[in-house]
């Protein structure tokens, strides 16, 4: 009786063992498309055998645990990878914005109003007397100088795209790290009682890698399962079941969003911008703080520069009515921000007549000041006297589209390595269709053999009750 009733346990503990597999296969299955999911088995082990004389009678299997398919190793590496997938998107993404303001192939830019301002001076060169010379003149410096506004305003317009991107970002890293925090109280609970917290860890690693692909962190995972997570160099964003949000507010001095931190409810808060160089943030900063920047002080210095030069030569002449010239644009004393607040003197705009065409007072035909302001095209008057305006832009120009083509090639060539890496992660997590097919099969047919089993202990007692009736 008592091995026909060992035979029963077998039989039923096998029969739970193949329902455990075909509900894992089950989940496997309906998984299949969910992102950062690891495939899961049902980890079969011995049972204890009983001692019977001199033989050891074995009492089937049991289901030991259900575990999950993953290298851990490999998905930090998708992580590191993200992080700079994430850099390299951020930057060249808002570099093409950048590169499409000087874009002179589609547009009529900076470079071609230049050329048509010193191009009208070469036309009044020729006929100085000329009221429609000089109404070209004006024309051509008016258009000038709203382009370089134009210009100017665009770059700032980029700016202030980057600082709403920022803002939600911080947002977007708030709220994974509230999840990831929650998610490591939820392990810590499934765990602390010797089950593996499978589902719960999968979407904590793929959390990670997307907080990665945002912001530059460092993590390390505790003992007891819990990870902690630091951001920048110093701001610890979730510590066990903890988190803490990164703040954003308006840099009074550049009227830039600047990341704050603060380490406790009632503590200081401090500024960390400058701490991040990678993910997606760090791209953005980078395009934003020193690119842009840097375009921006060159197309200041070019305006500075090109008014500077033709106040200097227009101020030594004399106009149509022999008084001697004005200023002929209006400008800072400074070359910051000389692109923005760069016009033409009110004067001229009034009277084309008072634009100085010759050096000498009531001298019809004379042309030296308006050769002298279209040859300063051609003049060394940048960096130090080593580089003509024309020189200076083209330079600066093709510098930005070298900058632009290269994140674009390392953009792409990091996508082909997180893409790399996750079909080597897919081939060794991720869920085969025809696999689980194969698996629920062989589970059903072993469902159906340990049903048998139990069908035959059952037959057998019953013959053995049997007995006393005969």
């Amino acid at each position: 009786m008592s091995k026909i009733g060992a035979m029963m346990d077998v039989g039923k503990r096998s029969l739970q063992n193949s329902q455990t597999a075909l509900q894992t296969v089950s989940h496997n299955i309906a998984n299949k498309s969910t992102e950062g999911y690891s495939r899961q088995r049902v980890d079969l082990e011995a049972n204890v055998p009983i001692g019977e004389g001199n033989l050891r009678i074995g009492m089937g299997a049991r289901a030991a645990s259900v575990t999950r398919t993953n290298n851990p190793w490999l998905e930090k590496q998708i992580q590191k990878e993200q992080t700079s997938l994430g850099y390299e998107n951020g930057r060249a993404d808002s570099l093409a914005r950048v590169e499409q303001i000087f874009n002179e192939q589609e547009n009529k830019g900076l470079n071609q109003y230049m050329t048509q301002f010193f191009n009208a001076f070469r036309e009044l060169s020729n006929n100085p007397e000329s009221l429609a010379s000089r109404t070209m003149v004006k024309e051509s410096a008016e258009q000038l100088a709203t382009d370089f506004k134009h210009v100017h305003s665009q770059m700032r317009d980029v700016q202030d795209d980057i600082d709403g991107q920022v803002k939600n970002l911080v947002v977007q890293v708030n709220q994974m790290t509230k999840e990831i925090a929650s998610l490591n109280e939820k392990i810590l609970q499934v765990e602390v009682q010797g089950n593996p917290a499978n589902d719960e860890r999968d979407r904590r690693d793929l959390l990670l890698k997307k907080l990665g692909e945002k912001i530059d962190i460092s993590w390390a995972e505790g003992k007891d399962g819990q990870v902690s997570i630091t951001a920048g160099n110093t701001a610890v964003l979730v510590s066990g079941s903890t988190a803490t949000e990164l703040l954003t507010q308006t840099a009074p001095e550049t009227g830039r969003a600047q990341i704050m931190y603060r380490a406790s409810e009632h503590g200081s808060t401090f500024e960390m911008t400058k701490q991040f160089k990678g993910g997606q943030l760090g791209g953005l900063l980078e395009v934003r703080d020193n690119i842009i920047e840097d375009g921006l002080k060159n197309v200041d210095e070019m305006a500075y520069t090109l008014a500077r030069e033709v106040n200097s030569a227009h101020i030594e002449g004399h106009d149509r009515y022999g008084k001697a010239g004005v200023l002929f644009f209006d400008m800072p004393d400074t070359a910051e921000g000389a692109s923005e607040k760069i016009s033409v003197n009110k004067t001229i705009l009034n009277d084309v007549g008072r634009i100085a065409a010759g050096n000498k007072p009531n001298a019809p035909g004379d042309n030296t000041i308006a050769n002298m302001i279209s040859a300063i095209q051609y003049r060394p008057t940048m960096q130090n006297g080593t580089a003509t305006i024309d020189d200076f832009y083209n330079s600066s120009v093709g510098q930005l589209g070298t900058i632009t083509q290269r994140a674009r090639s390392t953009q792409e060539s990091q996508k082909n390595i997180v893409d790399q890496m996750k079909n080597i992660r897919e081939s060794i997590s991720g869920v085969s269709l025809d696999e689980e097919t194969t698996n629920m099969v062989e589970m059903q047919k072993m469902y159906d053999a340990s049903a048998k089993v139990i069908k035959t202990a059952d037959e057998m007692l019953e013959t053995v009750l049997n007995l006393k009736r005969l």
